[in-house]
């Protein structure tokens, strides 16, 4: 086991491993799903394939069961003005949907969590603009983080880059986490904040970053499943996420498929995987 320091769980560098296994096959669970996702796909086929895939290669999924109510699905699948935790069922998606597909995976224990926003066939320019912007802050966080660096650099990071690009609302009352034996750790990764703040940034410590942001209001409310996060104003929304590391190397997307080495080099970031 890790061990805790100040309440942050610490892992080994076989632990980090160990989380590679998890995060790869979330990676590559997400890219099966970005796939499927088409005109006419209900999001419970999604959340089938999904589930099936995880369970063929070892993985348990993170979701399923968890929270209170218990979340009855693989997969958060939520289309359109819903910004996160949707619960796949029959509902079919249609041109210019966008929906945001968020998955975990459990392999001997350790978690992996990422999440990605797919356009359903031709969607609107500022949708579009919306999705590039979101998934460039996540990686302009990561980017961000350095060993002895603090977790609101990576904060300060995925907001300075989206008030750069328009007007955008950014969620705020939900955030990254820490993540390794449970999905939802310390510390808690906030989308906006002043660089410098909260716990160091030190080896073996394993973060969540996701950036939710919306073409409208920060403002949402859950819906009547008590799961579905929708936004107030009805606008459109996106949710990028992924599960990383810093090494005394650099960076390691452990949820990225290639360990983020290309969009990591493309930000001038060291890559820390092994």
């Amino acid at each position: 086991m890790g061990f805790r320091d100040r309440g942050l769980e610490i892992k080994t560098p076989e632990q980090i491993d160990l989380m590679r296994v998890a995060g790869r096959l979330v990676g590559e669970t997400l890219e099966l799903l970005r796939d499927a996702a088409r005109p006419g796909v209900s999001t419970q086929e999604l959340d089938t394939l999904a589930e099936t895939n995880i369970r063929d290669h070892g993985g348990v999924p993170s979701f399923l069961g968890y929270g209170v109510p218990p979340f009855p699905a693989t997969i958060c699948a939520s289309v359109n003005d819903q910004v996160v935790h949707g619960i796949p069922g029959p509902r079919t998606l249609a041109e210019g949907d966008v929906i945001s597909i968020d998955c975990g995976a459990i392999v001997e224990g350790w978690h992996g969590d990422a999440a990605i926003t797919v356009p359903i066939g031709e969607v609107a320019d500022d949708v579009r603009d919306l999705l590039r912007v979101t998934e460039e802050a996540l990686w302009r966080g990561m980017a961000a983080a350095r060993l002895g660096g603090r977790v609101t650099d990576i904060s300060h990071a995925v907001e300075s880059y989206v008030r750069s690009q328009g007007r955008y609302g950014i969620l705020e009352d939900y955030t990254g986490h820490g993540i390794g034996t449970e999905m939802h750790m310390e510390p808690s990764v906030p989308n906006v904040g002043r660089r410098g703040r909260g716990p160091s940034i030190v080896e073996g410590l394993a973060l969540a970053v996701e950036p939710m942001v919306t073409l409208g209001s920060k403002h949402t409310d859950v819906l009547e499943d008590e799961w579905t996060v929708a936004t107030v104003d009805g606008s459109m929304s996106a949710h990028f996420e992924h599960t990383f590391t810093v090494t005394p190397q650099g960076a390691w997307v452990l949820t990225a498929v290639d360990g983020g080495e290309a969009r990591l080099a493309a930000l001038g970031v060291p890559f820390g995987g092994r």
